[in-house]
């Protein structure tokens, strides 16, 4: 209605002529008005279209098989190798290793991954499966599998030889051992997985190509291409380019040594170094390696029995290691070559070789106590020549370094990797990696163990192979990675770090524990003992003061007094403003303040440990009477 009066003042006003071109006007706007109503009906529907056709592709997208692959460890760091590979209610467990405590893990024997994911995902564990028996790679079974017990695992002889002989040291029994060959098929759940033997620094080691709904992960473990290893065995290539040519959807592939252009060098190039080094030894010879280093364990023995040199293996685990792998063949030793503690000093230093641990330093290795004068029956003597057949893995360098010192102190010969060729590695370098990559031809890539440096320059390498950039991804412990039919990402985060064991505690040791070690070991601790009336809070003896690793009380008499009379005003300034039997206000105002007039006088923070004692006055008085 009132779009009509409005209507009828306008034509008033207007002429007539105007008005009539006003109508018109209004005529052509409406008709405007309807193109454009349909033209956005039509906007409507394309959109409409569009978005529907959007929510298809992403429904599509959330519908297509998706493998997820999580890393627990051995990402970003050297040792604690762990994958977690999953199918919906399906997963399966790659190797279960350890890695050594860094420097400021003060008291910590062993580092473990965190395995609550797993633990939380138990029913879902179709089985373990190990690539070699190298400590990164079994090194937490003992803490992990005890957990996982009905969880069948699968690896070489030798690697589930030396896992059982974990199992057996820390009492745990029951585990299900599956003993696989090269070329040995697993079904497990939706998973098949194929072992493809590679060469190692130890017998056993194996690559997995595991068949999965979205296709072929080939997963190489540690190798490196040798073609003179010295059990005659070499790594199949065959059956790795066999893979390239069914098609392999994922490449996981080691990272140690990607930043070394060219090729690893072959086992028989030390072997040769060995033998020149035993020919030029004129009393005993001392060779430091890893317990688990079955293949250079071979070599030495048998250098040495062609030298006319007997052998003792000192230490309880290279020893129990030497009988395993002597049991099931993997080492073979002449009758009469292995010296027992009593026969070791009736032989003549020129015809004795000594095996032990210690090559990276270890506190209580065997090498370590005798350049310390701290083993039972062994002492390092002028005219010895010790080898040390490894190279310090990171972090350990100065314990090595501070090992050799002592043993070169003490007149030894000591030889190492920089001046003979007494180890290489058994990691593949930048050409091996590149030949993994033109064998197996993957679709997408993704660098594993080793530390990020390492596994930025392996994808750099895999890029200059041809593997575009959006094609892999460089993963982080913890965190998913999505694989696809048709592509590879980042994905959630789920549980994962570090567990720390120390003697027979596997994570009950935390950061506020390390960092109490480490100030205890810096700055030692001071003791404050005092009584205080359990009504008033007045005091009633002491403060007695002890220094443990701070100051040498005879020489720091007057610090002391300083010190007993802040604690002495503490008390005093709190006394009847307690809550009876509350002494937290308390202990806090005489850490807090102790801890601030040490460090005024000395630059020093040690651990300041309140002990307050409340004695009940009024009825010690009665007792008394």
């Amino acid at each position: 209605m009132e779009e009509k009066k409005t209507t009828s003042r306008r034509r008033t006003r207007r002429p007539a002529a105007k008005a009539k071109g006003a109508e018109t006007a209004k005529a052509t706007t409406g008709t405007k008005a309807v193109k454009t109503t349909k033209t956005a009906a039509k906007t409507t529907v394309r959109r409409k279209t569009t978005k529907q056709a959007a929510g298809s592709k992403r429904k599509a997208n959330a519908n297509q098989p998706t493998v997820r692959i999580i890393p627990l460890g051995g990402i970003g760091e050297v040792g604690k190798n762990m994958t977690v590979i999953e199918y919906e209610n399906d997963i399966i467990v790659v190797d279960c290793g350890m890695t050594f405590p860094q420097s400021d893990m003060l008291g910590i024997d062993y580092v473990i991954p965190d395995v609550s994911y797993l633990a939380k995902n138990k029913d879902k564990i179709r089985g373990f499966l190990f690539t070699h028996g190298h400590e990164d790679h079994i090194g937490a079974t003992p803490f992990i599998l005890k957990d996982f017990k009905n969880v069948p695992i699968y690896g070489g002889r030798l690697t589930l030889a030396l896992i059982e002989h974990k199992m057996e040291e820390h009492r745990i029994k029951g585990i299900k051992s599956n003993v696989i060959k090269p070329g040995s098929k697993v079904k497990l759940g939706c998973f098949t997985i194929t072992f493809l033997k590679v060469s190692h620094s130890i017998a056993d080691a194996y690559a997995l190509a595991i068949e999965t709904p979205v296709g072929t992960i080939l997963h190489t473990g540690d190798f490196k291409v040798d073609y003179t290893p010295l059990d005659g065995e070499m790594m199949d290539l065959a059956a790795f380019a066999n893979l390239g040519r069914k098609g392999v959807q994922l490449l996981m592939s080691e990272s140690t040594n990607s930043e070394r252009p060219g090729y690893t060098m072959s086992e028989q190039r030390v072997a040769k170094s060995f033998d020149d080094l035993f020919a030029q030894a004129t009393g005993r010879i001392f060779v430091a390696t890893f317990a688990s280093n079955v293949s250079r364990i071979q070599q030495i023995i048998k250098i040495a029995e062609s030298r006319g040199r007997k052998v003792y293996v000192a230490g309880r685990s290279l020893q129990r290691i030497t009988e395993i792998a002597t049991e099931i063949g993997y080492l073979k030793i002449r009758k009469g070559t292995l010296l027992d503690d009593r026969q070791l000093d009736f032989v003549d230093p020129d015809q004795v070789v000594i095996l032990t641990t210690g090559s990276q330093g270890e506190p209580l290795s065997g090498l370590v106590r005798m350049s310390n004068d701290e083993h039972r029956t062994i002492s390092i003597r002028p005219d010895d020549m010790v080898i040390l057949s490894s190279s310090p893995i990171p972090g350990n360098e100065k314990a090595v370094t501070n090992m050799i010192d002592r043993l070169i102190q003490k007149g030894a010969k000591v030889i190492n990797d920089r001046i003979s060729e007494v180890h290489v590695s058994g990691h593949a370098c930048q050409e091996e990696q590149k030949l993994m990559m033109a064998l197996t031809k993957p679709k997408f890539f993704m660098p594993i163990h080793g530390e990020f440096h390492h596994l930025r320059q392996h994808s750099i390498t895999a890029e200059e192979q041809g593997i575009p950039t959006d094609h892999m991804v460089i993963p982080q412990i913890g965190k998913v990675v999505e694989l696809t039919k048709k592509g590879i990402r980042l994905g959630e985060d789920v549980p994962s770090g570090a567990v720390f064991v120390d003697g027979s505690g596997i994570g009950d040791i935390g950061n506020v524990v390390l960092r109490d070690r480490k100030m205890l070991s810096e700055d030692g601790l001071f003791i404050v003992t005092l009584a205080v009336d359990a009504v008033t809070g007045a005091l009633i003896s002491g403060p007695e003061l002890i220094s443990r690793g701070f100051v040498y009380v005879r020489e720091s008499e007057e610090l002391l007094i300083k010190a007993r009379a802040i604690v002495i005003n503490t008390v005093k300034e709190l006394e009847n403003k307690r809550v009876a039997g509350d002494y937290t206000t308390l202990k806090n105002s005489i850490r807090s303040n102790v801890r601030n007039f040490l460090y005024q006088q000395t630059k020093r923070n040690p651990m300041i440990l309140p002990i307050v004692l409340d004695v009940d006055q009024e009825a010690l008085n009665h007792a008394k009477l």
